[in-house]
């Protein structure tokens, strides 16, 4: 009997302690890493709070103190709070695009990664006879335009996502 609540129960059990080990890896007077192309320093734990300072990529800081889910870091002369998901615990592999910017699946449109594959698309669609293929295409990139950084911020505000939980 033991062994079966045992089984229904690790799950859980091992959920829990993964959640804790994540939060609880980065402490005051640890070091942690950057992790977004340009990472805003806030003056208080809050995302409505006034931006402090930025820091590049994969840069290395010092955590000053641990709030909840905000942390306060310092680099040098810069220091304020960042959320938690802003940051690593190791180093980021600072993969390069072509055009040499870190490679960052937050700084890729939808627009931009499916833009190889559009005259694929279109090959396809023409040599399968489908011709709403193109149409659907367009209306998806029409779509994908109209996804603008101010609409992703207020979705995150009021769903209470990322930063604005």
């Amino acid at each position: 009997m033991t062994s079966r609540i045992a089984l229904r129960w690790w799950p859980a059990a091992f959920l829990l302690c993964a959640a804790i080990s994540v939060e609880g890896a980065f402490i005051a007077g640890g070091t942690a890493y950057t992790k977004r192309y340009k990472t805003t320093l806030v003056a208080e734990p809050s995302p409505q709070a006034k931006a402090a300072g930025e820091l590049a990529f994969a840069r290395k800081v010092k955590i000053e103190e641990v709030q909840g889910k905000w942390l306060r870091i310092s680099d040098g002369a810069v220091a304020g709070w960042v959320f938690l998901g802003s940051l690593s615990e190791t180093k980021p592999d600072e993969g390069k695009g072509l055009d040499g910017a870190p490679l960052l699946a937050s700084s890729t449109t939808a627009t931009a990664a499916a833009r190889p594959l559009t005259p694929a698309a279109e090959e396809y669609s023409q040599r399968r006879n489908l011709g709403d293929a193109r149409d659907d295409l367009n209306w998806l990139l029409t779509q994908c335009r109209a996804i603008t950084p101010q609409k992703v911020e207020a979705y995150l505000q009021a769903n209470k996502k990322g930063e604005y939980q």
